[in-house]
């Protein structure tokens, strides 16, 4: 289900409750698009930054090449630091406060970015700004993106930000439109200065190009042609319970969900212990199936050993 879905698609969300093997499932679908001869790019949000370890190499917040394929296909990958990308969110808005702002409120700037650092949403917003610009050079440099997102809560609000930020935005712009009209009224009373007209200008346009960016990430975010959210998880009760909420939630904003990867399925032939297991994992699926019975499915087995490397994820890869 999830290579043939890849297969079709621009971009590819896979997300769920931590620890259930999202990076490792990205980035075997990734590595058999590659394969298949694709320019793949794939992309971890997940604070766990457990890509550098499957692929046995440093990732970090620059894109590095992961696999080269016959043909003209290739893996490239991205961990995105939230720390560094909030840091660089925050520098960039202090550098257009600190140019568009009267020089004597320089501090004031400093004071308040210094406490937005830590502000709840902060970090949210930052990753949404990197993530709306790797999937917007990502299709266009890439055949594909994957994209292996942080846990579910995370992921259901980073989703639903580009329309809040996007309204938040919105309502910015409209308030910049009567600030313009009483500043066009002041300056034909020689009450408002060029220098201030342009600062006013370049505002707008900070606010206009943010806001075109958002909208052009929920395009590709609603476009079930291009885009599709594939959840991860185990066959346990809290897994299936938020799985069932995440796909509700991801449908209600618009986006396609395409399947669902029960990974690390125990088997029903190696022992008494995991064959119970099993059973009460049937058990658990029963109530994914009565509630999401419309999705596809994949059931990834637990393997003896973590999937490390490029020759373990070609083998994760054929159980998709």
């Amino acid at each position: 289900m999830l290579l043939d879905l890849a297969a079709r698609r621009r971009v590819v969300f896979l997300g769920g409750k931590g620890g259930v093997g999202k990076t490792s499932i990205a980035s075997a679908v990734a590595l058999a698009q590659a394969r298949a001869g694709r320019r793949v790019l794939v992309v971890s949000t997940d604070p766990a930054h457990n890509l550098g370890h499957l692929w046995q190499r440093s990732v970090g917040d620059d894109v590095v090449r992961l696999a080269t394929a016959t043909g003209e296909g290739y893996l490239d990958g991205v961990e995105v630091d939230p720390e560094r990308t909030t840091a660089a969110h925050l520098s960039a808005v202090r550098a257009t406060l600190r140019r568009l702002m009267p020089e004597h409120l320089g501090g004031e700037v400093d004071r308040h970015l210094d406490l937005a650092r830590e502000a709840p949403g902060m970090h949210e917003a930052a990753i949404l700004e990197r993530v709306a610009d790797l999937v917007e050079t990502g299709t266009a440099d890439y055949d594909l993106v994957v994209l292996d997102t942080a846990p579910s809560g995370h992921t259901a609000r980073l989703l639903s930000l580009p329309e809040t930020m996007g309204a938040w935005t919105d309502g910015l712009l409209r308030r910049r439109d009567r600030s313009d009209r009483l500043g066009a009224a002041a300056q034909m009373l020689g009450g408002r200065g060029e220098a201030t007209a342009r600062r006013d200008a370049e505002i707008r346009a900070v606010l206009t190009r943010r806001r075109e960016r958002f909208a052009r990430l929920r395009e590709v975010l609603t476009d079930h042609e291009a885009c599709t959210f594939v959840v991860v998880l185990a066959a346990e009760r809290l897994p299936v319970l938020e799985t069932v909420e995440l796909a509700r939630r991801l449908e209600k904003l618009g986006v396609d969900v395409g399947g669902l990867v029960v990974n690390k399925r125990s088997p029903a032939d190696a022992g008494e212990l995991l064959a119970a297991r099993r059973a009460a994992e049937a058990q658990h699926l029963l109530t994914l199936r009565d509630d999401l019975g419309h999705l596809p499915v994949d059931e990834v087995p637990l393997l003896a050993a973590e999937p490390v490397g490029e020759a373990a994820l070609v083998s994760l890869a054929a159980h998709l």
